[in-house]
């Protein structure tokens, strides 16, 4: 086992700092052409305050009303589905039932 030094956000958070060495790998920077803008806090949040995704647009959708569920495409270039209650705000929104005529 290996006792690592965290940053207080991380003991604040719990997390402990003894890991068994099978746990424990070599470090890798990001690699930017295979994913490009993809951040160290995008895999990790540890600051209180609520993040912001900023979201490309509105690709597609399934269902209906309420049900429906909605593919997005983040600036960052990941594409999710969420459903209506999680996109109901968002002026992408508008915007793709703007180009869907409804």
């Amino acid at each position: 086992s290996f006792r690592l030094e965290l940053p207080d956000r991380m003991r604040q958070r719990g997390i402990h700092n003894v890991f068994h060495s099978s746990y424990l790998r070599i470090h890798l920077q990001n690699d930017d052409h295979l994913f490009p803008g993809r951040l160290d806090n995008q895999v990790a949040e540890f600051d209180e305050e609520e993040r912001e995704w900023a979201v490309d647009r509105i690709l597609s959708h399934r269902g209906t009303r309420s049900d429906a569920i909605f593919e997005v495409r983040w600036k960052s270039g990941d594409v999710t589905w969420l459903p209506y209650e999680r996109v109901d705000h968002l002026a992408a929104l508008q915007e793709y039932f703007d180009v869907l005529d409804v």
